[in-house]
């Protein structure tokens, strides 16, 4: 730890992360404390996580925005940084933390977050930059509430810092497939209860949009195959998810 920086606790949520969390933890050896909040793991999660150090809290899932909500609660340090368990700190990034922590200008930071994909880091497309607004003092910032896609709320403007936030997830492609499944599902739910619509021409018109400005405008054909197949997916995702909020309204009406 520098000793000129504000002191920092790093911030995670659980849920039978034991074969990928070891990785994690050892990215955040920089940080002055490790919380992780684990809600009903049985591989071992807890244990893991005590041995490398992070204070382990129990607690009932509450949704993606509330309980990374209630992990912030729960820090020592005012500075927090939270990160998954599938998720590692570059070098580059915590030198680039470890320096803003010793005069922020800003309230909060993003970065940018390098995504693994079918054996393969994404750097063009939707699976990069990916800014990310994971860095944040607590007393001006917040997670959402929302149950899926939660994001920080912050109104203080926010920095940027160099160095990646790598997402290294082990998941089959099945597995990540039956996820987004799962995520449109939440998703829809949400927009219906905020009283969203959606419509025929956005269920067509939305995929192809999308693909285009992230195959072509953004480069996604760079990354080969693997950026080909994680942008369809988001496609895909775009559809269901229009195709589920038509439903649910035609299931109210």
């Amino acid at each position: 730890m520098s000793t000129r920086r504000l002191p920092l606790s790093a911030v995670l949520i659980t849920h039978n992360a034991a074969s990928q969390l070891a990785a994690c933890l050892d990215s955040l050896a920089f940080c002055d404390e490790i919380v992780v909040v684990d809600s009903g793991s049985d591989d071992g999660t807890a244990d893991l996580a005590q041995r490398h150090g992070a204070r382990v809290i129990a607690s009932d899932w509450r949704g993606f925005g509330p309980q990374k909500q209630y992990a912030v609660e729960q820090a020592t340090h005012d500075w927090v940084l939270c990160i998954d368990a599938d998720e590692r700190v570059s070098p580059a990034l915590a030198l680039s933390i470890d320096t803003a922590l010793a005069a922020p200008s800003h309230g909060a930071y993003r970065f940018p977050r390098c995504n693994r994909f079918m054996g393969r880091y994404l750097r063009h497309g939707e699976g990069y930059p990916d800014w990310s607004l994971r860095l944040f003092d607590r007393r001006r910032a917040r997670w959402s509430d929302d149950a899926v896609h939660e994001k920080v709320l912050t109104e203080t403007p926010v920095g940027e810092l160099r160095g990646d936030l790598l997402h290294d997830s082990a998941e089959t492609l099945e597995s990540y497939l039956t996820k987004q499944n799962r995520y449109t599902t939440l998703a829809a739910r949400e927009a219906i209860a905020r009283d969203k619509k959606a419509s025929v021409s956005r269920l067509l018109l939305g995929p192809p949009v999308r693909f285009i400005k992230f195959y072509f405008l953004r480069l996604g054909f760079l990354d080969g195959l693997p950026g080909l197949v994680h942008i369809v997916i988001g496609c895909t995702n775009t559809f269901f998810k229009y195709a589920k909020i038509l439903a649910f309204q035609a299931d109210r009406d």
